[in-house]
């Protein structure tokens, strides 16, 4: 018989039995026994301790991103749960393993509204609208290992998302006997050879095809095999809304992203095409252009939709063939497929290559004379300057806002085909998500981390550098402030311009600030200012953050407020 330990030590042991390395939470009463195994078992695991519950949930989901593995995080009961289900509403969204902790009151205080009690059954509850993939509460510390096991694999089966595990603060003071299951591998749904066979002859029959790519449980042997796919069949590719990372965005068959601000150009292809194949995607609102490039309930265009959950095939569009399969085989099995010599569309993707790379090249701002400056600095140039000098797997992030625009347009992914994932931004809109997303690929991989982020995002969770200075994380942070949350701007003026309300932001010296957290730190207020900031960067021995004021006119990649106003006013005139 094994000897007894804290039924809190057992669940750190768990997690090291799953392979976990990094943990990341904010500390609580209710869950000191797991933080003594933390201390136990210290040289096996880590606890990055963060400032703010909902800054750990993004790193959990961030790290679940880098590794097809649940992330985790570790938070209190009450407060502590909901801070931190931004993060779990993200890796729903996202289709992201992840697994959160929470300490619980004691079961002996349950159903009493006690000291900050939650129902989480309720406030997470699985569902297809809902935050987690399922709930549970472990009252029984000899079932540990039953509950932690099958969080794990629920997590990375199917659709990938979070799982919610409560841990009551009595049942984690327990002595329990029990062991550590073995380590959970994902189970891979294999494409029906039947369906295959469909879908080859749709190929035969099309003439202007499509691939639209994205999605979680891409792994880069995945990527590879799409790559070979798209090769033997002289496809298209475009990536889903933020997984532009999906396919090598300089190989000759990239078309582009599809999400938001999607290059007019592409847009009118998907809608041209007569065959999308959807490799992995949910096709959810801004992957569709809110439901209009591909009309839903069923599309005008012919689709096949490969997705690894039975639960979302059929679920919004209807599909002309719908197949139940993961990404690491899916991509396999499409590889396989035989193509003819001849194909009628190489033209077709061709003049798709072309759009792409003449959207690289910037246009006049709308509203601005063709010759007129983009403000003092210019982020096209900026963009083309961290293309230059990022390593090919330097991970980018970003959270919310018109400001990672500027990168979702210009900066070309090298992508998991190269062997690393290396994009991690949220598709749920979530703001405060790149800042420590950053931090959590540079202490979890050890390579450059670069995020972009806006004045009124990084306010969400700037507090996190002093997690990154604390625990060696060093990402180069660019921040964009333009004193306002500028996309509601945007939005603002389109609806009710020039009436201003709730988006102006009065702001912090940042420089200041990131020097207070431990960061080095620059304002840059010229082009030809960011080259030499950039390197500095690069080189130093801590994290950066460069703060670029930028006109808060130059509101988007492709036009300027006023010009945004006007158009607002004269459409109000004209009614």
């Amino acid at each position: 018989m094994s000897p007894s330990q804290p039924a809190g030590h057992l669940i750190v042991e768990c997690l090291v039995e799953q392979g976990v390395e990094l943990a990341f939470g904010v500390p609580g009463e209710s869950f000191l026994a797991v933080l003594d195994g933390f201390h136990a078992y210290g040289d096996r695991i880590r606890f990055i301790v963060n400032r703010q519950e909902g800054g750990a949930a993004f790193m959990a989901e961030a790290h679940g991103k880098l590794t097809n593995r649940p992330g985790v995080c570790f938070v209190t009961r009450g407060p502590g749960a909901t801070n931190a289900s931004i993060g779990v509403h993200n890796a729903f969204q996202d289709s992201t393993p992840m697994v959160l902790f929470v300490g619980d009151v004691g079961s002996d205080f349950r159903d009493r509204e006690a000291f900050q009690e939650v129902d989480y059954a309720s406030f997470f509850g699985p569902s297809t609208k809902g935050f987690a993939k399922r709930v549970e509460r472990i009252d029984d510390a000899d079932r540990i290992p039953e509950y932690v096991a099958r969080a794990f694999a629920t997590a990375m089966n199917g659709r990938p998302g979070p799982v919610v595990l409560v841990l009551p603060e009595d049942m984690l003071r327990s002595m329990t006997a029990a062991r550590p299951l073995r380590r959970v591998e994902p189970v891979a749904a294999w494409s029906d050879p039947g369906a295959l066979r469909t879908l080859r002859e749709l190929l035969l029959k099309a003439e202007r095809p499509l691939v639209i790519a994205g999605g979680g449980g891409w792994t880069p042997q995945a990527a590879q095999a799409l790559q070979r796919f798209a090769e033997n069949w002289k496809l298209p590719v475009a990536n889903a809304f933020r997984f532009q990372d999906t396919f090598d965005n300089h190989h000759p068959q990239y078309a582009g992203d599809v999400g938001i601000a999607i290059n007019p150009k592409l847009a009118e292809r998907v809608r041209q095409s007569d065959l999308i194949l959807a490799i992995g995607p949910r096709l959810g609102e801004m992957t569709t252009g809110g439901y209009t490039l591909l009309e839903a309930p069923k599309a005008k265009q012919t689709l096949v939709h490969i997705h690894a959950s039975a639960e979302e095939l059929n679920r919004v569009y209807q599909a002309d063939l719908a197949i139940n399969a993961g990404m690491a085989s899916a991509a396999r099995s499409l590889e396989v497929l035989s193509a003819p010599p001849e194909l009628p569309w190489e033209a077709w993707t061709a003049a798709a290559q072309a759009d792409y790379l003449a959207n690289l090249e910037p246009q006049p701002l709308a509203g601005l004379p063709a010759d007129a400056p983009r403000g003092e600095v210019d982020m096209v140039a900026v963009v083309k300057l961290l293309q230059k000098h990022l390593p090919e797997d330097a991970t980018i992030t970003n959270g919310a806002g018109n400001f990672a625009s500027w990168v979702h347009r210009y900066f070309r992914y090298h992508g998991l085909a190269k062997g690393h994932k290396t994009q991690l931004a949220p598709t749920s809109g979530a703001m405060g998500y790149g800042v420590p997303a950053g931090i959590a690929a540079s202490i979890a991989t050890g390579r450059i981390a670069f995020t972009i982020a806006g004045d009124g995002d990084f306010l969400m969770n700037g507090q996190e550098l002093a997690t990154a200075s604390q625990h060696g994380g060093k990402s180069i942070i660019v921040l964009l402030n333009n004193g306002m949350f500028g996309t509601i701007r945007m939005h603002q003026e389109r609806e009710y311009p020039t009436k201003v309300s709730g988006t102006a932001l009065r702001n912090p010296d940042f420089c200041a600030l990131a020097r207070a957290y431990g960061y080095a730190a620059e304002r840059v207020t010229a082009t030809a200012q960011f080259e030499a900031a950039l390197l500095r960067a690069l080189a130093a021995d801590t994290g950066t953050l460069i703060e670029i004021p930028l006109d808060p006119e130059v509101i988007t990649t492709r036009g300027t407020l006023s010009a945004i106003t006007r158009s607002a006013q004269a459409q109000a005139a004209g009614r």
